[in-house]
């Protein structure tokens, strides 16, 4: 689900606020959307609210991240009884995207390691791991 439709409260706000600069401290000429998803039938019925979406879309098509965008997709597990509080992360998903596909993505499962048709230097993979990481800190603070 669009970060931008689930910052209905403060503490949600400064979540996605953090995160979006964490990632920007990875990759500082990145722009942030909160809103990656288009907003129309086919797309909601594929809509997911236990995930928090957001992407990051770069000047142009970058050789060393092999991508134009990155989409970030957070799975999260809700309070059962529905309070307002921070949520369980429980993984991260970072796909790399050109206007024509995906190229690659990196799951925080088994050896936190990028597949696809073109992967990213070695690098990046290492800042996308740390970011990874950096986003579980902050959950678990």
């Amino acid at each position: 689900m669009n970060a931008g439709e689930q910052v209905r409260s403060m503490e949600r706000v400064q979540l996605v606020a953090s995160i979006a600069a964490l990632f920007r401290q990875y990759f500082p000429d990145a722009r942030a959307n909160l809103n990656p998803w288009r907003d129309d039938p086919q797309t909601r019925a594929f809509e997911d609210e236990q995930t928090l979406d957001l992407s990051f879309h770069l000047p142009g098509w970058s050789p060393r991240s092999q991508c134009r965008s990155f989409l970030l997709q957070l799975r999260l597990e809700h309070s059962p009884s529905g309070e307002p509080q921070k949520p369980q992360l429980l993984g991260v998903l970072i796909r790399g995207l050109t206007y024509e596909a995906e190229r690659w993505r990196l799951a925080t499962v088994g050896e936190w390691l990028p597949s696809g048709t073109h992967l990213p230097q070695p690098s990046v993979v290492s800042a996308l791991q740390s970011f990874c990481r950096a986003v579980f800190d902050l959950f678990a603070a």
